[in-house]
């Protein structure tokens, strides 16, 4: 109720202020002072155009100012996002590279270890040893693959 009191009240007071004749005058410095009441002559009267504020376009420019600030700020919102999410693949790609790195060196590893490497077959008791010429073929492929994924690191 103070609210519409007060807002009643600073309505009373601006309408005669709105509808009262505005002069400018010039101080010592020559600087225009803008009054309703001039201290001194001569002053000229300024012809202020005053217009009612259309409350229906004022709050339809408010809405349409909120919605465009809140589409900022999801828009906003969601790049921060993609750039958190392209952060973290990132790293999961960084973590993915060193294990593979890891998986790979020690393949090789254990083929350079191995006196015997063979090939499954179709059941777990079928293997197929190879020669020497494939063996080194296989280690040499190894070394490239080990070479491939541990490059950089």
């Amino acid at each position: 109720m103070r609210v519409v009191l007060a807002t009643v009240a600073t309505v009373l007071i601006c309408v005669p202020a709105a509808a009262a004749e505005v002069f400018v005058t010039r101080d010592a410095q020559g600087r225009p002072v803008y009054t309703d009441r001039p201290e001194s002559l001569p002053a000229q009267k300024v012809n202020v155009a005053t217009k009612e504020t259309d409350v229906v376009e004022v709050q339809s420019r408010y809405q349409a100012e909120m919605t465009r600030l809140q589409g900022d700020q999801k828009a906003a919102a969601d790049a921060a996002k993609n750039a958190a999410d392209a952060k973290q693949a990132s790293q999961l790609t960084e973590a993915d590279k060193a294990k593979r790195c890891q998986d790979a060196r020690t393949r090789y590893q254990n083929l350079m270890n191995a006196r015997r490497i063979y090939e499954p077959g179709a059941s777990p008791d079928d293997r197929r040893y190879l020669d020497s010429a494939e063996i080194d073929a296989t280690r040499e492929n190894a070394k490239k693959v080990m070479d491939e994924f541990c490059a950089g690191q």
